[in-house]
């Protein structure tokens, strides 16, 4: 199947494939802290200890209900990853460029 779908997209014009790779990377996935680390191939003691936390403390934060910004920043930062931060608004989506910072 994927082998056909491959071809499919092989024939596309090439403007036509960027736009699909462009849609596809729109696509929200939504995935537990847990799922992400081990969707990067991570166990929790491999990550503990590039974190410098232990295994259990890394099991807690996966596992609670509230987690600081910061903390989730530094979390996904350890498995390559950034945290962006957003907002959605009837039927819009504003970025959060900064977050923590003064504003006027």
């Amino acid at each position: 199947m994927a082998k056909q779908f491959k071809g499919l997209i092989d024939k596309m014009s090439p403007d036509r494939q960027r736009r699909v790779k462009e849609r596809a990377a729109g696509l929200e996935v939504q995935l537990a802290l847990h799922e992400i680390r081990k969707a990067r191939g991570f166990t929790q003691r491999e990550l503990a200890r590039s974190l410098g936390i232990s295994q259990a403390a890394l099991s807690k934060m996966e596992n609670q209900d509230d987690i600081q910004v910061s903390t989730l920043r530094r979390l996904l930062g350890a498995m390559g990853g950034t945290l962006e931060l957003g907002a959605r608004f009837d039927g819009w989506r504003v970025d959060i460029a900064e977050f923590g910072s003064s504003a006027e």
